[in-house]
């Protein structure tokens, strides 16, 4: 089974406080490190969503 990474409430913060106290190209880079790891999420989301989808599929016409 897959065991992913979670960012808890402490990385959080610490991310957002690194993001306050850095310089303006710094916080440009965290910025669109954000927005990368939003697009790959939906992109996941996106997929898993397709996968189930076929698989209920595949399962149903196996029942009729």
């Amino acid at each position: 089974m897959w065991q992913g990474f979670t960012v808890d409430e402490k990385d959080k913060k610490a991310f957002l406080k690194d993001f306050k106290d850095a310089d303006i190209d710094t916080k440009l880079d965290m910025w669109f490190f954000a927005l990368d790891q939003e697009g790959l999420w939906e992109e996941m989301l996106d997929q898993m969503s397709k996968i189930a989808r076929i698989k209920q599929l595949r399962a149903m016409q196996k029942k009729s």
